[in-house]
């Protein structure tokens, strides 16, 4: 039976052009653990825009009204075993703020385990980590939302 998730996941950019990551665990024992941005599963009745508001605000404690259009979609096969889904859609959302300590306070349990740490990533620090992070597109995503230099 195929299981499919849908997720909304948000890039935050603050005024140096870093982007905020989390370190996560994987959900399954299989799955490693590596740094993911902003966002989570969309909930039954909530659009994709209204998920990636939803989760920008528990996991970071931003509250904003309209992040926009999507920038960016990935469907994806999950290739590790004893998740709770097999196959998933993520729409991808940018906002800019200036740079800020991450709120904890609206995290679920199981976030307050899985979450590791934050930090602000520069795309050259991205570049130059041996450290996993999905989607394995994140630099070439990130950069074409920066301006041109």
């Amino acid at each position: 039976m195929d299981r499919h998730r849908l997720t909304s996941r948000i890039l935050v950019f603050d005024e140096r052009d870093r982007i905020l990551l989390f370190l996560t665990r994987g959900s399954a024992p299989a799955q490693p653990t590596r740094w993911i941005t902003p966002g989570g599963g969309v909930e039954p009745g909530e659009s994709h825009a209204d998920g990636a508001r939803r989760e920008l605000y528990e996991e970071t404690g931003l509250d904003l009204a309209d992040l926009g259009d999507p920038v960016w979609a990935l469907d994806f096969t999950v290739d590790f075993e004893g998740g709770d889904h097999d196959t998933g859609h993520a729409e991808y959302y940018v906002t800019r703020t200036l740079a800020f300590e991450p709120s904890r306070a609206n995290w679920t349990p199981e976030e307050h385990v899985d979450v590791l740490e934050h930090r602000w990533w520069t795309v050259d620090e991205l570049l130059s980590t041996t450290e996993p992070y999905e989607p394995h597109q994140l630099v070439e995503l990130i950069r074409s939302q920066l301006p041109s230099r």
